[in-house]
């Protein structure tokens, strides 16, 4: 079994599973107590702090630890907020933040705040001229993620940190997904204000989270006064659970250059082949400033649940951003911030030491799957319906589809079928109710060059989406 979904944890780092070991017997004291078995405890609670702040480029009395990386977002957000009440109650976020920062900014909105999302371009990235246009002088917190962690592009932090820097705008860097590649990943020298950190995203354990405040960052501990982590992070601290996080953050970052270069040609090599092995696939994300171990690709007229079980039966661990593997048959907040194709969506996060064979394997199965899922589906082979004989097309739609009560990749599916039925110029329309269907519909447009009209509510119920057929 290859396990490709490094984004959501990475296994438990050697040196994590050696230092967890060594701390149960020396750090399962009160660190704030002054007699032996305590001193003791301290020692490896500050050594451990002291190797976090080096990773993270912060001061050790500038950074807590948190019960996990969700809860250092929300206590970052809550605490910034708070401590900059006079200030203002606006919150500045992008909009392809981790769900636990969206959360944070819905509590802020419900409480009385305001929030503005800021959009990203079809490759996922945050323009920092976009940012300055929304900072204003009641903005009391920025927040921007160092990578995206869904399709791994980079963003752009030292601009965006600069701008808030000269405004005077504390921002809050979600550097969960980049921690473990170093400052190329982070942006080196970033001015930012708060940074936050998750450690089974690195290899350490799970229940540790860090938050660094720096010094002059008004910051009010939301909840409770408690007088551990400088009371930004209540409760008893599990010194061995953080000492194995420290660890394996140094031990991952002192092998960061080289095994981040082999995965970046491994993942070069899927972002190559899919598009040329799986027809109708679209890899998503910026090509180059992403981080190495990560690659997303969307294939037309599947279902996401299907695809991820029939690599899973194949041997493979992967994750999707598709709504129909989603509970709540929405389709990815990221991909739909991108504006590209959810249905069928994969994405493959490379943990450290996996073996090139393994994603050669990966290569070979996954058009086999791609073909059964579509094949179940009834959907077009991947080849362009030909063109018929010029004619002069109808006024109003010359199709319409009903698509109502089906989900994705069905509506596309039926409209791909219904393309070679109206004359070039002609239009069709689809009816539906899916949520996948407003963001699927005009990315298949794109893909397969015909013209996205536009979408109105149906008189049946869901949405018309209307297409005109250019070839």
């Amino acid at each position: 079994m290859s396990y490709f979904d490094a984004a959501s944890s990475v296994p438990l780092h050697p040196v994590a599973t050696q230092a967890l070991h060594a701390a149960l017997d020396e750090g399962w004291a009160d660190p704030a107590r002054v007699y032996r078995e305590g001193r003791r405890a301290r020692l490896l609670l500050d050594a451990a702090r002291e190797a976090a702040a080096e990773a993270v480029g912060c001061r050790p009395d500038e950074l807590s630890f948190t019960s996990s990386g969700t809860a250092a977002l929300h206590r970052g957000v809550a605490g910034a907020l708070a401590g900059r009440r006079r200030a203002g109650r606006g919150l500045v976020v992008s909009a392809v933040e981790h769900s636990a920062v969206l959360h944070a900014a819905a509590a802020h909105e419900a409480a009385g705040g305001t929030v503005t999302e800021v959009g990203v371009d079809r490759l996922g990235r945050v323009s920092p001229a976009a940012y300055a246009q929304v900072l204003g002088a009641d903005t009391a917190l920025a927040v921007l993620q160092s990578a995206n962690h869904e399709v791994g592009t980079l963003q752009p932090v030292a601009e965006v940190a600069d701008l808030c820097a000269d405004r005077g705008v504390p921002l809050l860097v979600d550097a969960a997904q980049s921690l473990a590649w170093g400052p190329a990943a982070l942006d080196a020298g970033a001015r930012w204000s708060l940074l936050a950190g998750s450690a089974h995203k690195w290899g350490g354990p799970a229940g540790v989270g860090l938050l660094a405040v720096r010094k002059g960052v008004r910051f009010a501990a939301p909840g409770p006064a408690d007088e551990r982590e400088s009371g930004r992070a209540p409760g008893f601290e599990n010194i061995p659970a953080i000492v194995a996080a420290a660890a394996s953050l140094r031990a991952v970052r002192a092998q960061a250059a080289a095994e981040g270069a082999r995965l970046r040609t491994l993942v070069d090599r899927i972002r190559t082949e899919v598009p040329r092995l799986v027809p109708d696939a679209e890899v998503v994300g910026d090509p180059e400033h992403r981080l190495p171990h990560l690659v997303t690709f969307s294939c037309l007229y599947v279902d996401g649940e299907a695809l991820l079980h029939g690599l899973d039966r194949a041997g493979f661990s992967v994750s999707s951003g598709s709504s129909c593997t989603s509970s709540t048959l929405m389709p990815s907040h990221v991909l739909r911030a991108m504006g590209v194709l959810s249905e069928g969506n994969v994405r493959v996060s490379l943990p450290p030491g996996t073996p090139g064979a393994d994603v050669e394997r990966f290569l070979a199965v996954l058009p086999g799957v791609v073909a059964e899922v579509r094949a179940q589906l009834g959907a077009p082979g991947g080849e362009s319906a030909p063109a018929p004989a010029a004619r002069a097309a109808p006024e109003g739609p010359a199709v319409v589809i009903d698509a109502l009560g089906r989900r994705c990749p069905v509506p596309v599916i039926e409209l791909a079928k219904a393309l070679g039925g109206v004359p070039v110029g002609a239009t069709l329309s689809v009816l539906s109710d899916d949520e996948a269907a407003k963001l699927d519909i005009p990315a298949w447009c794109g893909m397969r060059g015909q013209e996205y009209v536009g979408a109105q509510p149906s008189a049946k119920g869901g949405t018309a989406f209307t297409v005109r057929r250019l070839s």
